[in-house]
């Protein structure tokens, strides 16, 4: 499940990223993040299937559930980071102009 959730959240970012014009919203580095975290579940399931063989197909229920609460756990940690990078470099000075006005 982990490996299925960042993969959705790698293509859906890649292809919002894709279709975007001009890039204000700094996408590249949560796409890159969300295809990392694919490649590295891949690795795992390939490394889990040559130790265990082909009963790593049938996870119980609750193994599917912990696998799911941890994908989406990878998801919402990639989004915060994505969104401090975001705050951080402030791409339309959003930010900039907030903190001038409150001084």
């Amino acid at each position: 499940m982990t490996l299925l959730i960042t993969v959705f959240a790698a293509v859906i970012t890649t292809v919002i990223w894709y279709r975007r014009e001009n890039d204000h919203m700094r996408l590249e580095p949560l796409m890159f993040m969300f295809w990392g975290a694919s490649i590295m579940w891949l690795v795992d399931a390939v490394v889990e299937f040559t130790e265990v063989g082909a009963a790593c197909f049938k996870p119980a229920l609750e193994d599917m559930i912990n696998d799911s609460f941890l994908g989406l756990s990878v998801v919402a940690l990639a989004l915060v980071i994505w969104v401090v990078m975001l705050l951080i470099r402030d791409p339309k000075g959003s930010v900039r102009r907030a903190l001038q006005k409150t001084k």
